[in-house]
């Protein structure tokens, strides 16, 4: 995957589905997560004739590791591939972890508006129970999170490895807890194996980027939900275990432009897999 050169020297690893325009949807993973894990949707946008670009956040693949970040900083990332491939306009779409990333792109002067599919909510607030709900994994990972990051550290290395080999038959089983039947049922044939092949990706040099996502996403931000002006639309079902439907329910009452569409017995993965084409005609809908 081609590697792309930031000013501070750190490169980060970028999927382009080559369509010529100025206007693109930018994608932001899941945690963890490798911009691979897109490779369907690049095609699918590039089928309907829009431009689309994936990247590996900070830490996963191939791209280097920025110590300390926030979610707000994924901007300047963003703004420099940007400008590199002369976009003007652009969506941003995150899954899962990536769905802060998305929002955060709203403060962005290209963006026109966010896509956040199954999006985690804030840690900390007084309106959302941020763990109630998850798979016990989750628990575990998030309370080594809060400890610090010599915790999480050695929490990733003790837990973390069989998810650097995992392969498309036993990804199910890797996940445990974290995914309920609808996600085990999309969890199949290619889809598995895509999703293993993508985790591999994500861990092929270290767990930094795994790390720094849960450190990010037990502090604040970097910005806030109120003051987002651009369109927003949430995702979510309600059998996930990963992030439960509480979070899209906190975002859509925190973000002033959020319109949920809750799809009632969908999961974690499978609200992705399902309603693909519905998103990206909204994501087109958006640079129109």
């Amino acid at each position: 995957m081609p590697q792309f050169k930031l000013k501070d020297g750190r490169e980060l690893e970028i999927a382009d589905n080559g369509i010529n325009s100025e206007s693109a949807i930018v994608f932001h993973h899941g945690t963890p997560g490798h911009a691979s894990s897109w490779t369907d949707w690049l095609e699918s946008a590039a089928t309907a004739g829009i431009r689309a670009i994936a990247y590996s956040r900070a830490g996963y693949g191939t791209s280097d590791r920025n110590p300390g970040r926030s979610v707000i900083n994924v901007n300047s990332d963003i703004a420099q591939v940007l400008d590199a491939k002369n976009i003007t306009k652009f969506v941003s779409i995150g899954w899962s972890g990536g769905g802060p990333h998305c929002l955060a792109n709203t403060f962005e002067p290209r963006n026109v508006g966010a896509i956040s599919l199954a999006g985690v909510g804030a840690f900390g607030v007084d309106d959302l129970d941020f763990l109630e709900g998850m798979g016990p994994e989750n628990h575990d990972e998030f309370g080594a999170a809060l400890k610090g990051e010599a915790v999480i550290d050695q929490w990733m290395n003790d837990n973390a490895g069989p998810m650097k080999s995992v392969t498309g038959s036993d990804i199910i089983e890797a996940f445990g807890g974290l995914i309920g039947d609808a996600d085990k049922a999309v969890l199949e044939g290619g889809e598995a194996d895509a999703m293993a092949a993508s985790m591999r990706s994500a861990l092929a040099v270290s767990f930094d980027g795994w790390i720094d996502d849960d450190l990010v996403f037990v502090k604040k931000w970097g910005f806030e939900l109120a003051s987002i002006t651009k369109p927003v639309f949430l995702w979510q079902g309600d059998d996930d275990f990963m992030v439960p439907h509480a979070h899209s329910y906190w975002l859509e009452k925190h973000i002033p432009t959020a319109t949920l569409t809750f799809k009632p017995g969908e999961g974690h993965i499978s609200i992705g897999v399902k309603y693909r084409a519905e998103i990206l005609a909204q994501a087109q809908g958006l640079l129109k």
